[in-house]
């Protein structure tokens, strides 16, 4: 592991002022297609070869994609089909899938850093040992430093498959007697990269599983940053012989934009969907459970409770069944930082706007005056194109195990299909009549 040996406040300082200086060439820089616009798109992805991404999973599902690098936000997914076995053609899912930002508050109040618009994300690309992508590609990404013309080629973007256990089980019993058992181990698509800012090193991950579900990731690892050892301050956790020396504490609240382009069309409908449990009453068999849809028409912000979730549906697709299609958010693990108005929610559904790319700190060429945080954007416009922010946090209460070098600790969320086909993707042919009541 490379050691940074200039001190955290010091090299994040530095590279703002870098920031500052190569905003302009720097927002701009980044190889690979045009950014994704929020209207119909063909199924196929839209880029020359070299930014693709086309995997068959050995279940028969096939994943395709654009990639493409900006110095500040790192890599960006776009264009992003499904085809799961027996679909005849792609099924779009994504316009653009996109870290937002990694807002890094410090519990004593004294720091307080975005890392991915203040400090040049993209540009920390790490070059990736081979070791790193088992049975996969590694990719040369041409980074362009903060105030820089030239490019640097970084080997820097991992595709592989990886697998993930089993998909299904079902031990069948039939009127005869006879037993059968169904069973499929999954794979997933894996593409991910690694980026450096300060004493951190972030891994982003997309997981696209071939049952359809798109699961995103980001962990942290690298090294404590060792000017934090403060034992003054009463807020770390001893790291060390004794309790001389303490690890300042903070969070990492992470952002992910994702822009929906349903059966390629970016026009859709957002649902949220509660459920509510009433204890038993006289004559019933036991508690009963009411689960309501309330559409969200407007932009809005959420907050995940017991049994919510949310949805998007698509405006113009339907699966075999004339269901509509939709892909459903769950949630993961989430220490909510309620210390900044763009924290306090899970998840933002605004109306598209391109300039709108970062949670906070935006830096995407909004008008003057134009507010720079999501949460100011939730403002009552009709919600038809939808983008989702999705906000998940960390705190990072440092142990003695996070040296050296520190684990990696993950945070991400996934988006999963729901009804996008009539039955699962992966349903052997001897169940393929399986489908609804059987009379």
């Amino acid at each position: 592991m490379r050691v940074n040996r200039m001190s955290r406040a010091r090299t994040r300082t530095a590279l703002a002022a870098f920031a500052v200086a190569g905003l302009t060439a720097g927002a701009a820089a980044g190889a690979g297609p045009a950014n994704a616009q929020p209207k119909a798109a063909p199924a196929a992805p839209d880029c020359s070869a070299a930014y693709r991404i086309e995997q068959k999973l050995a279940n028969g599902t096939t994943w395709r994609m654009c990639w493409r690098h900006e110095a500040m936000a790192g890599m960006v997914m776009e264009d992003i089909t499904y085809q799961p076995p027996g679909e005849s053609k792609p099924i779009k899912v994504l316009n653009s899938s996109r870290l937002a930002q990694i807002h890094v508050p410090y519990d004593d109040g004294s720091e307080e850093y975005d890392d991915i618009t203040s400090f040049y994300f993209g540009a920390g690309l790490e070059n990736l040992a081979a070791g790193e992508c088992p049975g996969g590609t590694i990719r040369t990404v041409k980074v362009r430093m903060p105030g820089a013309s030239a490019t640097e080629n970084v080997k820097g973007l991992c595709t592989t498959t990886r697998a993930r256990g089993h998909a299904y089980r079902m031990h069948d019993y039939t009127m005869d007697g006879t037993e059968k058992l169904y069973q499929k181990q999954g794979k997933d698509l894996l593409v991910y990269a690694v980026n450096k800012v300060g004493w951190y090193e972030y891994i982003t991950e997309w997981r696209f599983s071939d049952d359809g579900a798109i699961h995103l990731n980001v962990g942290a690892t690298g090294s404590l940053a060792p000017q934090d050892y403060d034992a003054a301050d009463g807020r770390g956790w001893p790291i060390g012989k004794g309790n001389k020396a303490r690890s300042l504490s903070h969070s990492h609240n992470v952002f992910w934009k994702l822009d929906f382009a349903l059966d390629g069309s970016s026009k859709g409908r957002v649902e949220q969907y509660d459920s509510k449990v009433t204890p038993r009453q006289p004559g019933d068999r036991g508690p009963t459970n009411k689960t309501t849809r309330t559409k969200i028409t407007k932009e809005t912000a959420g907050d995940a409770k017991n049994m919510r979730w949310w949805r998007v549906v698509s405006a113009t697709g339907k699966n075999e069944d004339g269901h509509p299609r939709s892909y459903e958010l769950v949630a993961g693990p989430n220490a909510k930082y309620s210390g900044r108005g763009f924290t306090k929610h899970d998840v933002y559904f605004t109306q598209y706007n391109k300039c709108e790319k970062y949670a906070s700190n935006n830096k995407g060429n909004c008008p003057s005056g134009h507010p720079k945080s999501v949460d100011k954007w939730v403002n009552g416009q009709n919600l038809t194109n939808p983008s989702m922010w999705v906000n998940v946090g960390f705190h990072h209460i440092a142990r003695d195990e996070d040296q050296q070098p520190m684990p990696v600790h993950w945070q991400g969320f996934s988006v999963v299909p729901r009804d996008v086909t009539a039955m699962n993707p992966l349903t052997p042919a001897a169940l393929a009549g399986a489908n609804g009541r059987l009379d």
